[in-house]
């Protein structure tokens, strides 16, 4: 008896295990093309699992993965974005774009190219 549960429960790990690592392509290929089409350049070309959960659909309990990527969006910083499934299906997929800022367009150019320090105002009650 002890023997049948024990094939049992690796056979669920094993089917949990290739479903995930079918969960993860499928977001490497929504993260890649969600990154193309928005004119971002997709960082380190993999996501990362960030966290699951199970929900309950009208299919019956679903397993709900979040996983996150890096992008740039002016060649310079990271940014983040995610992708949400639910079993393999797709969810959400989010960037965190700068808000009214075209994400192909590069950063707007300083105003002193010279100036490299930000000047901070000065307290008016110090000398």
């Amino acid at each position: 008896m002890s023997s049948l549960f024990l094939i049992a429960l690796f056979g669920a790990a094993g089917l949990f295990w290739l479903d995930s690592a079918r969960a993860r392509e499928l977001a490497n290929a929504i993260s890649r093309v969600s990154c193309e089409q928005r004119g971002v350049q997709l960082l380190d070309d993999t996501v990362a699992f960030a966290r699951m959960g199970l929900r309950w659909t009208r299919d019956g309990l679903r397993i709900r993965r979040m996983f996150r990527f890096e992008f740039s969006a002016e060649g310079v910083g990271r940014r983040t974005g995610y992708v949400l499934l639910l079993g393999t299906r797709l969810e959400r997929v989010e960037l965190d774009l700068p808000s009214g800022d075209d994400a192909g367009t590069p950063p707007a150019a300083p105003r002193h190219p010279e100036r490299k320090v930000v000047p901070f105002p000065r307290d008016p009650r110090r000398p």
